[in-house]
């Protein structure tokens, strides 16, 4: 919920206890300097409530940039290794890892799954996707502060200068293939066609980069987007 006084500001509303990592990941980018922090976290008997103050600037879904796609495109890249460049040893989520696995073996039990996210990988049905998570989960790292949903609307620039970051409920320190994976699905999603996906591998530096990884979260996004 947006309200419209000063500068701006936001009110999300939620279960009780389902803000209180956004409240402090929020916080924690703020004394980094990626974004800005929140006003106030409450948190009653049935309901979180989480008063955030409104960035001042446009996120990349803004005209300005969906007209320049490619320099969208390394845009988002550069602002990504900077994110993942921080020093994270204060993190107050220090394994994302561990909470992101747990959520694909919740849904995969309920057989919640979702295919549309390996269609890149050689992935036709639920089953080979779990398996391949098990056979390769070892392989994710909690090495890198995450922002953890990189898609546009979640990346605040004015006049191509980073801003800061929004959203920061998936934020933690993991592995940095769970945003590479989700900078390249979102410029296809936003933009509508895949041909930036090497682009943006490219800006972002292959050399940290491993196709095996790639492929694991998008096998563990089956049974995560819920």
């Amino acid at each position: 919920m947006f309200i419209d006084k000063k500068d701006g500001y936001y009110l999300k509303i939620a279960s009780k206890k389902s803000l209180e990592r956004e409240a402090e990941m929020t916080d924690y980018f703020k004394k980094k300097n990626l974004g800005l922090g929140y006003i106030s976290y409450l948190s009653d008997q049935s309901q979180d409530f989480l008063l955030k103050e409104k960035i001042q600037g446009d996120n990349y879904l803004a005209k300005q940039y969906l007209k320049n796609p490619k320099q969208l495109c390394d845009s988002l890249a550069e602002n990504l290794r900077f994110l993942h460049e921080q020093n994270f040893e204060d993190c107050p989520i220090l394994d994302h890892s561990e909470r992101y696995l747990k959520k694909v073996e919740n849904n995969a039990r309920l057989k919640k799954s979702n295919l549309d996210f390996v269609t890149n990988y050689n992935i036709h049905t639920p089953e080979e996707a779990y398996d391949y998570i098990q056979n390769n989960k070892l392989l994710l790292k909690d090495d890198t502060l995450l922002h953890g949903d990189y898609c546009l609307p979640n990346i605040i620039l004015d006049n191509w200068q980073f801003k800061g970051f929004i959203d920061l409920d998936c934020a933690g320190v993991g592995d940095r293939h769970i945003d590479l994976f989700w900078g390249a699905w979102t410029l296809n999603f936003n933009i509508g066609t895949d041909q930036y996906r090497d682009r943006f591998f490219d800006a972002y530096g292959r050399d940290k980069i491993d196709i095996d990884r790639l492929k694991l979260i998008g096998c563990c996004e089956v049974f995560g987007y819920f």
